[in-house]
Formats: structure tokens, sequence, C-alpha cells
């Protein structure tokens, strides 16, 4: 553990640039939902989308230009239109990264859900055919890990009582959690790989990384990378928070370094933009 802990900290060093940067010349475009997302600052805010922090680790003439936004899905980022203000600043040899799964899970919401399989696919082959049309790079992601350890007769990690008395916000009525890590995106995950076999352009399976990563971490330590936000401490959430979605700063600094590392490896045109320091820790 105490390796692994090395090795996380070690990840979210963030890289800085010592000199000002040429010129944007290229932009990376996101889009996506709440997890990739850019979140306000103020009142001490802790969350962040990992695309918030992605720029962290480029370097040269390059950019940003984060579209993801908390709460949609693959059809109501299409429906409100917001599809459309990208593809008005997409210019030859940009980037796209695209990303969606999470909101498009739920069922119950007609205006944000689709189906693996067929609606959730059509939607990603829109994204990424337009993209191509306009002289464009897409990449395609599924989404990042859930922080889920479910209790099993014989797996428990630690019963309520094991929790810190400083997080008072009703856990003492949550159910107890085990040690393996569980998915809960399911089918959605498969669409992301499918769409890209079919149009020939890059996959990037940020879920396995994430997946690694948190369950590596057990279900106590990987709560310091998630919105879990003791009450009295930050003055945007007096109250505190449980959320085993949302990144916090630290996550999303881990996560966009994992991102990053992908993105050098499986997209050559982005790896002169990629700083070195990134592939210094042997990423899968």
């Amino acid at each position: 553990m105490k390796r692994l802990k090395s090795f996380v900290f070690a990840l979210a060093l963030p890289l800085m640039a010592a000199a000002a940067e040429p010129a944007d010349t290229v932009t990376v475009f996101m889009i996506g939902d709440s997890t990739m997302a850019n979140k306000p600052l103020e009142k001490e805010n802790q969350e962040r989308g990992w695309g918030q922090m992605l720029p962290i680790y480029l370097t040269g003439p390059v950019k940003v230009d984060n579209h993801a936004v908390n709460g949609r899905s693959s059809k109501s980022f299409l429906d409100e239109g917001r599809w459309d203000v990208v593809k008005q600043k997409i210019r030859p040899g940009d980037y796209v990264i695209i990303q969606f799964g999470h909101n498009d899970e739920k069922s119950k919401d007609p205006s944000r859900y689709t189906a693996p399989g067929t609606t959730f696919d059509d939607n990603l082959r829109l994204y990424v055919n337009e993209t191509l049309a306009l002289g464009a790079t897409p990449v395609l992601m599924n989404s990042i890990a859930r922080r889920n350890f479910p209790a099993g007769s014989e797996d428990l990690a630690s019963d309520s009582d094991d929790h810190p008395k400083e997080w008072n916000v009703g856990l003492s009525e949550m159910p107890r959690e085990g040690k393996k890590l569980v998915d809960t995106h399911g089918a959605y995950l498969d669409s992301p790989r499918r769409v890209a076999e079919e149009t020939g352009v890059t996959f990037i399976d940020l879920n396995a990384q994430t997946m690694d990563l948190v369950g590596q971490m057990g279900p106590e330590f990987s709560k310091n990378i998630f919105m879990w936000i003791p009450v009295d401490t930050y003055e945007f959430c007096p109250n505190g928070k449980v959320d085993n979605t949302h990144l916090n700063i630290l996550g999303a600094i881990i996560v966009a370094r994992l991102a990053a590392d992908q993105l050098g490896r499986k997209v050559p045109g982005l790896r002169p933009y990629i700083r070195k320091e990134v592939y210094n820790l042997n990423a899968r």
C-alpha cells in the first residue's frame, strides 16, 4: 500500500510550464458529462472534472476547449444544441474527445436516456462522423469508474463504525462495504469501443484505467479521490457530502494524467503536446 500511495501522489504533481507557451494552434475539444466538465472554483469548491485538469499535462501550441456539462448524455448534449456550438469552432487538425455514458444510463429520464447497441451507438457515431467531416480527429472514451464496493458475505472491508466521526453526513446509516470494486456501467462501456472499431477511430478504455486505479486503492484509500467531504470544512458544502461518482481535485489530477498518458500512446498527433514527465511512471 505504501508503494501505491507513492505512485498516486507522484501522479498528482502538477506540471506547470516555466515559460510562456507559443500561440495556440491546435485545439482539443472535449464533449461529455460532469466527470469531465469544468467546475466552479467559488467557495472552496473541491470538485473537478478530469478534463478541467488535462491542460497541466500539455505543452506547446495546444489548448483545451472543454464543453462537457454536468448531467448531459449523448442525447441531451445534441438536443440542446451544444454539439452545434462545438462544430462551429472545430478546424482541420483539431481533436475532439468524446466521453458519455453516466447519464445515458438514466432510463427513467427520456430526455437523457439512450440504449447501448442502438441509440447510444447512433449518437456516438454521429459525433465521430461529423468530426471527421470537419477534418478533425475524434477520440472515443468510455466512462470513468464509480467508487462502488458493495458488501459481500465473504469480503467485507469494514462496517459503519469504522468511518471517521468527522464524516457526519449520515454515514452511520450507510451500508457496509466490501473489498472488491464492482462495475456499474455494464454495456455502456462497450458502445464507444464498438463505434471506434466500426469507424476506424481511436478508442481509449478510460474505464479500465480507472477501475484498476480505484480497485488497487481499495474501499478506504479511494475515498481520497472522490467527493467525500467532511462537515464544516468547506464553504461550498458545509453539511458535507458522500459522492462516489465525481472526482475531487486530487482525483481529477490523477485521472487526467492517466488520460494524458493514453492520449500520448494512442494518438500520435497529440504525443508531441504531452509532457514527457507523464510517461515516467509507466502507466499502462
